[in-house]
């Protein structure tokens, strides 16, 4: 007993219409891909390179009315913004916040700021800083 092959002639009946899908679908999935890539690179660029202005909090100290704290901000030559700071409580809740704004022509900036606050504080964190 024979077996009978289901398996066509090459050549005979041209290119199966599988393989043309597929090729499709790996060449759409290859330019998705390279886009995907472009659009994910733009953004960490702009983000990194279009960062003009950054700080950090060195230091503070708590009363029962306001906080000093000792920032200090990078920036770009001319740039201007403001950077908010805020202050909670030992139980988490928020007792001060303001914006303090800087300008001129350092690109290093060592400020001493006093945020008021309603209840003692018992921290200063920098919420983050915006160019104008």
């Amino acid at each position: 007993m024979s077996t009978v092959s289901t398996h066509r002639p090459e050549g005979r009946y041209g290119r199966s219409s599988d393989q043309r899908t597929d090729r499709t679908l790996k060449v759409v999935g290859a330019v998705l891909g390279a886009v995907l890539l472009a659009v994910v690179g733009w953004f960490g660029w702009h983000y990194v390179a279009g960062s003009e202005i950054s700080a950090q909090v060195i230091s503070f100290t708590a009363t029962d009315k306001a906080v000093r704290v000792h920032l200090e901000v990078h920036k770009d030559a001319g740039a201007s913004g403001y950077c908010t700071v805020r202050s909670q409580s030992a139980d988490g809740a928020e007792v001060g916040r303001a914006d303090f704004r800087f300008s001129g022509p350092d690109t290093r900036i060592d400020k001493v700021v006093t945020l008021r606050t309603t209840a003692p504080g018992t921290t200063a964190e920098l919420l983050g800083c915006h160019g104008d």
